[in-house]
């Protein structure tokens, strides 16, 4: 958890919340923050696995997935190429429409290009978004032209490349998978009416409708596609699937978290809430899990 990110804060809480669950199940758990010296505390505490709560870059894309399988020790979540893309905004867009999912229409924007007008038939509103980021951080919808090299400059604090889209204008839903299983998915009302950093995180920002008030064909319909994407990125145990329902009622996926929130507040929890799952019993699962598909593996590894 924590790590140098800019989710820093947001991590820690949920690295905090998953140590106290994993305390009152009673495992012996250690919480460990991601800096420097990890990987000398990583080998001196000689754990059997490691849950990982660390948000952002270095613990999404792959980096600390990557360096755990480097020091051979098991870990929970995601692996090192499923992260990786998923992370990758404008990657895992590219592999969805090649796949012929449903996503907003949208293009690429480097840093090099920001001076570019933006191609003809484009309509506004549209979003703008780091390419690697995540918690909504850079983010904005612009409704004017002028208004472009702003939001392009708020993108390019997080990296040197934009995601560029057009606005879904609609209704914003996110489908949990946990262990291979859809959980109920959350309706996100916010206050400002978009869901940026303060409306996720500011207590009374938003409002949230768990199950969302949706007919059983489109229920069924976003928790298939949120499955869909979970598994043809090769995901494993809790990820979150963000949607955009437009006025007709069509879905646009948006993107997925290899590495969902996991404090007692956030959408992940929420959602296996609403499936009469504990915070407790959630964090068990994914536990769990991922030390059954260890056991699994462990002799084509060369582990004991």
């Amino acid at each position: 958890m924590g790590g140098l990110s800019a989710e820093r804060e947001i991590s820690l809480r949920s690295g905090r919340a998953v140590w106290a669950a994993l305390i009152r199940k009673g495992y012996d758990a250690i919480p460990l923050e991601v800096d420097a010296s990890v990987v000398a505390r990583l080998r001196e505490v000689r754990a059997q696995i490691a849950f990982i709560a660390l948000h952002g870059p270095g613990g999404e894309d792959g980096t600390i997935q990557g360096m755990l399988e480097v020091l051979r020790m098991p870990y929970t979540g995601s692996g090192v190429q499923a992260c990786a893309v998923a992370m990758d905004k404008a990657m895992t867009k590219r592999l969805l429409e090649h796949g012929g999912l449903p996503v907003p229409r949208g293009f690429v924007r480097t840093l090099r290009e920001r001076r570019r007008p933006l191609p003809s038939g484009y309509k506004f509103p549209l979003v703008i978004k780091p390419v690697n980021q995540g918690s909504t951080l850079g983010i904005t919808v612009i409704r004017k032209t002028r208004a472009l090299r702003a939001a392009l400059d708020a993108a390019f604090a997080y990296g040197p490349a934009a995601l560029i889209e057009e606005y879904i204008d609609g209704r914003e839903l996110t489908v949990a998978i946990l262990n291979d299983r859809p959980l109920p998915i959350v309706e996100i009302i916010p206050k400002n009416g978009f869901y940026d950093f303060a409306a996720k995180y500011t207590p009374g920002a938003s409002h949230y409708q768990v199950p969302a008030k949706l007919s059983n064909r489109l229920t069924k319909q976003l928790q298939e596609l949120a499955l869909d994407m979970h598994r043809r990125l090769g995901c494993r145990g809790a990820t979150r699937v963000d949607f955009r329902l437009d006025k007709s009622g069509r879905p646009f996926i948006l993107e997925l978290n290899t590495v969902p929130g996991m404090t007692e507040t956030s959408l992940l929890p929420m959602a296996a809430k609403a499936a009469r799952l504990s915070y407790e019993d959630m964090v068990e699962a994914i536990l769990t899990s991922a030390l059954q598909r260890e056991a699994e593996w462990a002799p084509s590894r060369g582990r004991a």
